[in-house]
């Protein structure tokens, strides 16, 4: 009984340490992003959510602008705007969104909106802050810049592909889109095409812990600086559509209701949602990612 009793002590200790060193080593990280919880918010497509001052904001078809503060219960905002509104960002004290028609909103607040000005009428897929400088991209290959989200600037962009995903990082703008695009500029006015090593659609960009993420139809790309990309291996075969770093967590979510998390870019894990509809867009704030995606879904976490 005595050897027995202390065989089970020594496997006690040994599971400690085992769990201890778990905990110690990046593993523990990939928690983040790792369980989600359903919520609807009306009939509205979201396609983007982005978190500042406080507060998340969603904005979706038909010009739908959602808010909460937690990621968990949602207010719908008055829209000057009936256009779809695809994507929003959050910098230097205010929000923007943009959308179809050339369609430019911006907030302090995320509750009080005002509609500017475009250079051109087209569809804005994306929109950043970076540098001391708005950045919004769409089809066509348009590029507009701002200082301030009211005075916007068309820029050249030497592509007439449609882009649909900008960020910042590294001192750098990464712009992707259809057809493999991928353009980087150092100050948001002069930009570089790159080379992406696939052919398929590139839906959006993110970047966090030092590297650049990109997503698409079927594929993840990893880059350092934006011009030298790595394919990554994914865990599902899906179009992603979103991507967001947080908590030391990148997380990515697409078709089918398909979520990822990485504590890399490198290493990915498969999520589960509990649920099959498309989810455009992620963002993390406050300790909580948050999904949204079609017919209202929004999708918190933890």
């Amino acid at each position: 009984m005595k050897t027995l009793r202390l065989y089970r002590a020594r496997l006690l200790v040994a599971l400690l340490l085992t769990l201890a060193a778990y905990n110690a080593s990046g593993s523990s990280g990939n928690k983040a992003g790792a369980t989600w919880t359903l919520r609807i918010q009306g009939d509205n497509p979201l396609f983007s959510v982005a978190y500042g001052n406080g507060t998340f904001v969603a904005v979706g078809d038909r010009g739908t602008i959602l808010t909460s503060r937690d990621g968990r219960n949602w207010t719908e905002q008055t829209s000057p705007s009936d256009n779809p509104l695809y994507d929003v960002a959050y910098g230097n004290g205010l929000f923007v969104a943009v959308g179809e028609n050339g369609t430019i909103l911006t907030s302090r607040d995320g509750v009080n909106w005002t509609q500017r000005t475009s250079p051109i009428s087209i569809e804005l897929k994306s929109v950043t802050y970076g540098n001391g400088l708005f950045v919004t991209v769409g089809g066509g290959g348009a590029i507009f810049t701002s200082p301030d989200g009211v005075r916007w600037t068309l820029r050249a962009s030497g592509t007439i592909l449609s882009l649909h995903g900008v960020t910042y990082g590294n001192g750098t703008f990464v712009a992707v889109g259809l057809l493999n695009a991928i353009l980087t500029s150092r100050n948001g006015v002069r930009w570089t095409q790159q080379t992406s090593l696939t052919s398929e659609w590139l839906s959006n960009v993110t970047y966090g812990n030092g590297i650049f993420v990109v997503v698409g139809l079927d594929i993840i790309l990893t880059s350092g600086d934006g011009v030298r990309w790595t394919k990554r291996a994914s865990p599902t075969k899906d179009w992603f559509h979103g991507v967001a770093y947080g908590n030391g967590t990148f997380v990515v979510v697409g078709l089918g209701g398909a979520i990822l998390t990485s504590p890399d870019g490198v290493r990915w894990t498969q999520r589960a949602s509990s649920m099959f509809k498309l989810l455009s867009g992620v963002a993390y704030g406050n300790g909580t990612f948050v999904a949204v995606g079609q017919n209202g879904t929004i999708l918190p976490s933890p």
